[in-house]
């Protein structure tokens, strides 16, 4: 399922959340709902926690991450890491980074077996982000762009790019990450896709301003919409045929 909130007025979920498989990150707000809206979705199957990073509520452009690990700038404070390292599930590692390039999310991508990184990332960071997350890393740009993190979003399943990527990108991509890839939008028409969703294999969460068109390009391409709903209609159908015979 695909559901829409906003931090603090906020359209760009996916600057105040990560989330992945084993576990979803949002910001410290004055709201609670954002934090609820994740909490009643995910809090059956995974943890959600509530943190800073580095001083601020940009969580999902700070930090990156997958089912293997976290990756933190070094601005994080110990504090911060301790509270991040306790509430994580023991087998996620968790790891700073002594990166210039340090709002991380902005700068990588990930699933659980590849990543694409910002070309201009030191050859250590590259090694630290094979090595924890356990992926295959690519030095990759977007449409050009080369904050891949920003500009394109994918999981397991499926990935979502920037709009004005081109079908011959789109194919390299594609071969690349081994998931299907689609260009589209997120609240009303925003190319930033990083910052407009957040997604991992069975949810996701993006901005209130996003159309239903957006969402049902989103629910197929990350295959989220109930592999039952045919066998439901075709149930609710054959009901409706004995109750009219």
């Amino acid at each position: 399922m695909a559901s829409r909130c906003d931090f603090e007025g906020s359209n760009d979920a996916g600057c105040f959340a990560t989330l992945t498989n084993a576990y979803a990150i949002t910001a410290l707000g004055a709201a609670e709902n954002f934090y609820s809206v994740f909490e009643a979705e995910l809090a059956d199957h995974i943890p959600v926690i509530k943190t800073s990073v580095a001083g601020t509520r940009l969580v999902g452009r700070m930090t990156v991450g997958n089912r293997n690990g976290l990756l933190l700038p070094n601005t994080t404070t110990d504090q911060e890491l301790m509270h991040i390292r306790n509430s994580l599930p023991d087998e996620v590692v968790v790891q700073r980074i002594d990166e210039r390039l340090s709002a991380l999310g902005n700068c990588i991508a990930c699933n659980d077996y590849v990543a694409l990184i910002h070309p201009d990332i030191d050859k250590e960071t590259e090694e630290i982000v094979a090595d924890v997350l356990g992926v295959e890393v690519f030095r990759q740009t977007i449409a050009g762009n080369v904050l891949v993190g920003s500009y394109c979003q994918f999981t397991n399943q499926g990935g979502l790019v920037a709009p004005q990527t081109s079908v011959e990108d789109l194919d390299e991509l594609s071969s690349l990450l081994q998931v299907p890839l689609v260009a589209g939008t997120v609240n009303r028409g925003s190319d930033v896709i990083g910052a407009g969703l957040v997604v991992n294999d069975w949810a996701a969460f993006c901005g209130l301003d996003t159309t239903s068109t957006e969402l049902s390009v989103i629910e197929s391409v990350f295959k989220l919409r109930d592999s039952n709903a045919a066998k439901i209609v075709n149930e609710m159908r054959a009901s409706l045929i004995d109750s009219m015979i």
